[in-house]
């Protein structure tokens, strides 16, 4: 192979790399044990041996972890999660959160096996509490889910006030992963959990506060705006994570 196609071919792994994104250190455990298995398998019977490869490779894109350019300016709210905005109107938080017993406005995002997992701050705000619930395993897309079902919620103090962030397991998720503890200081957009294998997250947000997304609308962690509380003022700046 010659100088001019060696380059060449190292220019599309260079491509390739790049498009491709990491994965998350959770998911590693779960790939190392899929390849173990893979190779077993190919070496037994190769024909279940392809089916664990495509399984472990599923793991991976499951745990990818991609970056995320987030806006930064006081009073956005961005989307903590990937997927689909499955409700948006007044709910009443949960009461482990000490939010209060009013309904406040809410916007759920469900998450499907086939979205990234990492779950992202919405905005900046110190962690004052940090509330697991136990509960079932219900279908995530369901309003009820927000009530019967295992959860982690966490409240943030920001600018705009006390935001509560809710981790929700659904059918298929068993675990629900937290990177933060009570009095962290998150930035906008950072990683601070993952909830494995299809899920929900559930924003609270302080009364007046009016949602910017629509029921149905795709919803991408760390970017898409949920609310705008300084809707004209200055231009936001990015973070990217």
């Amino acid at each position: 192979m010659g100088t001019g196609q060696k380059g060449q071919l190292m220019s599309v792994l260079d491509s390739v790399r790049s498009g491709l994104a990491p994965i998350h250190r959770e998911g590693y455990p779960f790939v190392l044990i899929g390849a173990g298995v893979s190779a077993l398998f190919l070496w037994l019977f190769a024909p279940l041996g392809w089916i664990c490869v495509l399984i472990t490779l599923w793991i991976c894109y499951f745990f990818r972890d991609p970056e995320r350019v987030t806006p930064v300016r006081e009073g956005l709210v961005v989307s903590p999660a990937d997927g689909r905005v499955c409700l948006v109107g007044p709910a009443v938080p949960p009461a482990e959160l000490g939010l209060g017993d009013m309904p406040l406005p809410r916007v759920c995002i469900f998450m499907n096996v086939f979205d990234v997992h990492v779950n992202r701050a919405p905005l900046a705000g110190r962690i004052t509490r940090i509330a697991y619930r136990p509960g079932k395993f219900l279908n995530a897309d369901l309003d009820k889910a927000s009530e019967d079902n295992e959860r982690s919620g966490m409240v943030l103090d920001t600018a705009i006030g006390a935001v509560g962030v809710v981790q929700i397991a659904g059918l298929v998720a068993r675990r629900i992963v937290s990177f933060v503890r009570e009095g962290d200081l998150l930035a906008p957009g950072e990683r601070f959990g993952l909830i494995r294998f299809g899920s929900r997250v559930d924003v609270y947000l302080p009364l007046g506060t009016r949602p910017a997304v629509a029921e149905g609308q795709r919803a991408i962690a760390g970017e898409t705006v949920l609310a705008d509380r300084a809707a004209i003022g200055t231009e936001p700046t990015f973070r990217i994570d």
